[in-house]
């Protein structure tokens, strides 16, 4: 048994800094910085979550290559299981190109054939959803053969296993509404996208709106993550503005929204109050943007408690 289960992406990412697209136009350009770094929304909740101290089971897809055996060496270190993984050879690994700019903003340069984009409700063995309390979908709209259907099969056998679900997204492809997923929200008892992302389903300008639609179509929980300006949550009992740490020194935002559902995740299983996972998860992103790189800034649970405990509280 595991304290959490995490599904979703694992690839590795080359980041380059500062470097913005028009650079690219001359034939070298000498970056401050080259590194490489464990990526991928699940990845990177997964190995967060393992460092503050919970046991985590991780389901995803990689390729049996070099960047393959990376992140399994990277999740052995970290003590995260891959049991349930799936290992596909003739697969390449997702690798992410990653430009991040002087305002800490990125770009990407991805694999379209990569393992990125290739997980399926196929490859989640049904036991495996028997085997946590918690489950995070780590993003809504990245693989596309995760389409409505089969998240809505995947959610509805989470719940009949009795576990809770989080799930996190990012920007909709082809112009999805929040008619489109209206199927899976009534499953999901906390979701976290982005101001952003969350405009662009929704069709709504303010936080308060855009809360206000998904609870509309069934959704329990939104917790809308809005940048330095910290994030608004709202239930159908409460809604709460959780301002940003103040002080933090953003330096690279890949990731970002990653620890952020990490935090939150982890509060959540010690039984905290939504604000205060909230608190937690800002925190925990706050941390992550002072390094470059997705895994690098947070390494413990101590770490991140301090910082906690100096959060303003919620307006």
């Amino acid at each position: 048994m595991y304290d959490i289960t995490v599904i979703g992406a694992a690839i590795l990412d080359v980041l380059a800094h500062p470097v913005s697209p028009s650079n690219l136009n001359s034939r070298s350009w000498p970056a401050e910085g080259v590194s490489m770094t464990v990526g991928g929304d699940a990845a990177n909740e997964a190995t967060i979550l393992a460092r503050l101290g919970k046991k985590v089971n991780l389901i995803t897809k990689l390729g049996d290559d070099m960047a393959g055996r990376l992140l399994l060496s990277h999740f052995e270190q970290n003590g995260v299981s891959v049991r349930d993984s799936v290992i596909e050879k003739g697969l390449d690994t997702g690798i992410n190109i990653v430009l991040v700019h002087e305002d800490a903003e990125r770009s990407f340069i991805t694999n379209k054939n990569g393992s990125l984009r290739k997980l399926s409700l196929s490859d989640i063995p049904y036991e495996a959803l028997k085997k946590s309390p918690i489950f995070s979908f780590a993003s809504i709209f990245v693989s596309p053969l995760f389409d409505v259907p089969a998240m809505a099969a995947l959610f509805r056998s989470v719940k009949e296993s009795g576990g809770l679900l989080c799930a996190d997204m990012t920007r909709c492809k082809n112009g999805e509404t929040l008619e489109d997923i209206r199927p899976i929200l009534s499953y999901i008892d906390y979701l976290f996208p982005n101001y952003e992302e969350a405009k662009a389903v929704s069709g709504q300008d303010t936080p308060e709106a855009i809360a206000d639609a998904f609870l509309a179509c069934g959704l329990s929980c939104i917790v809308l993550k809005l940048g330095s300006k910290g994030c608004f949550l709202k239930n159908r009992q409460t809604a709460a503005l959780i301002p940003a740490c103040p002080g933090t020194r953003c330096i690279d935002t890949t990731g970002a929204g990653d620890n952020f559902a990490a935090g939150f995740l982890y509060a959540l299983s010690e039984g905290m109050s939504p604000i205060e996972c909230a608190r937690f998860a800002s925190a925990t992103a706050s941390i992550a943007v002072e390094s470059v790189g997705a895994c690098t800034g947070v390494r413990s649970l101590t770490q991140v408690m301090e910082r906690w405990q100096n959060m303003p509280l919620p307006e």
